[in-house]
């Protein structure tokens, strides 16, 4: 096992004004687990994707060294044997229909012996605990379960340095701690060089050897230990804010009336009565795959249910699809998955061109990307954005549109706290004009609580309110 030298990188995309890395320098020790930080944009995804060889790197932008040996001199071929790599987006990296066939299709392109494949492929999903999931298909997963089949695929391709960009932004908090109990093993155990970008710092001061941060100078910076209780402390546990259930007698958005969800022979949800408030802010939590997101594609009439579902006392299969997609809009997972055009511009006009109310002036457009630290992106390919700046674009695209109702799926993805801490007060600052109603499925709770006023749980095929107060159900 080697250590990965980074040597006078420079790298800048084409259309860029200012490089990425700047001659940055730094090391990432062997059999370690190094914690790769910085704010959204910065560049981690690219780090990680030259440091896996899947962008070229000239000799005059540096050197990636592992061990004595450039990177450049790993032939192609081997190089997987030697590292291998995670994206922030599963959906990016599939090619196969299903799970055991996603692994199989790793192993093969490894060329490991037929007869060793299967032992291989079922240890991968037991180390992260997803058998369940072998014959599933891919593109009925949630975006959690996907990540977690995205990890066995590394943990089956067994290569010496793993390479995991923010590997857990759609996880679980359970999961969430019990694969980063797995990924200290494959360090201690199986002597793996473990390097991970992540926003949501929580659980990893104990567990990571080695802190890098890529600072707003371009360049690597090792964060000396003495500087990581002050850095890791925002993502400290802390007490679940005390929200209070729904009153008796409030407005409601949504009834459920016998509302049950399934997805084949799998029940999510078991038949329901239930009352979701109007002009309120909820958020809804559960374990991966419990059903969060098929329940937001029923209330927006993308996917089957039983029961009746009515929006302010009227069956929305009732609504018109057209009259009814003016009333309730769904922010998706994957931001790019929603964007419709070439760039940012041409985005933020299309919202505008819909838009149901007239807040959004074109001065508050400007002062919100500012806010959100998009500003003089107009002209640039939405596709050329890091996940972090998309996702924040195709909140401000959905806020612009001041649909009724908006419902959010893990809109805190690619995130830093900075950005969250952003995106909260923007938020803020429009509810309290527009008085629309806002629905979260969120994971990472971290800066979004001050937003939330209702929470609820998905959990054993129910959904029920947390808090105190008595509720309408």
């Amino acid at each position: 096992m080697v250590a990965i030298a980074i040597e006078q990188l420079t790298y800048a995309y084409s259309a860029a004004q200012t490089p990425i890395f700047d001659h940055a320098t730094g090391t990432f020790p062997a059999n370690q687990f190094t914690l790769l930080t910085g704010p959204s944009g910065t560049g981690k995804s690219t780090l990680l994707e030259l440091m896996a060889g899947l962008m070229a790197l000239a000799p005059e932008q540096g050197t990636i060294r592992y061990g004595h040996q450039p990177l450049t001199a790993i032939p192609a071929g081997e190089r997987a044997k030697s590292v291998a790599m995670m994206f922030q987006n599963p959906n990016q990296q599939f090619a196969m229909d299903t799970v055991e066939n996603e692994l199989l299709f790793a192993l093969e392109n490894q060329q490991v012996a037929p007869d060793q494949m299967m032992a291989r492929l079922t240890a991968a999903l037991d180390f992260v605990g997803i058998r369940q999931l072998q014959h599933r298909i891919l593109t009925q997963l949630s975006g959690g379960e996907k990540q977690k089949v995205a990890l066995a695929v590394i943990v089956a391709m067994d290569s010496d340095v793993i390479l995991l960009d923010e590997p857990f932004a759609s996880v679980d908090p359970v999961a969430r701690a019990s694969l980063l109990k797995r990924l200290v093993t494959l360090r201690d155990q199986r002597h793996k060089t473990i390097i991970l970008a992540d926003h949501d710092l929580a659980g990893y001061a104990p567990l990571v050897d080695h802190v890098m941060q890529i600072t707003p100078a371009h360049q690597l910076r090792a964060l000396p230990r003495t500087d990581w209780p002050q850095f890791f402390a925002a993502f400290e546990a802390a007490h679940q804010p005390d929200w209070q259930r729904p009153a008796l007698g409030v407005e409601t958005v949504f009834n459920f009336q016998q509302l049950q969800l399934q997805q084949g022979r799998h029940v999510l949800l078991q038949p329901t009565d239930l009352q979701l408030p109007r002009h309120r802010n909820l958020l809804i939590t559960g374990a991966n795959g419990c059903g969060k997101s098929t329940l937001f594609e029923a209330l927006v009439r993308l996917s089957d249910y039983a029961g009746t579902i009515s929006y302010r006392g009227t069956d929305i299969q009732k609504i018109k699809r057209k009259r009814y997609a003016h009333h309730v809009a769904l922010l998706f997972q994957d931001a790019e998955t929603q964007f419709l055009n070439i760039t940012v511009a041409e985005e933020l006009a299309q919202s505008q061109k819909y838009a149901s109310g007239d807040y959004f002036t074109p001065e508050r457009i400007q002062t919100a990307l500012s806010q959100l630290n998009l500003a003089g992106r107009d002209d640039r390919v939405i596709y050329t954005l890091s996940e972090g700046q998309k996702k924040k674009l195709q909140i401000l695209l959905m806020l612009i549109i001041q649909s009724p109702v908006l419902l959010m799926d893990e809109p805190l993805k690619g995130l830093d706290l900075k950005s969250i801490h952003a995106l909260v007060a923007l938020l803020q600052t429009t509810l309290a004009v527009t008085h629309q109603t806002l629905i979260i499925i969120s994971h990472q709770l971290t800066g979004l609580t001050p937003l939330i006023d209702h929470h609820l749980h998905f959990e054993n095929h129910q959904l029920h309110y947390v808090g105190r107060g008595r509720h309408e159900s």
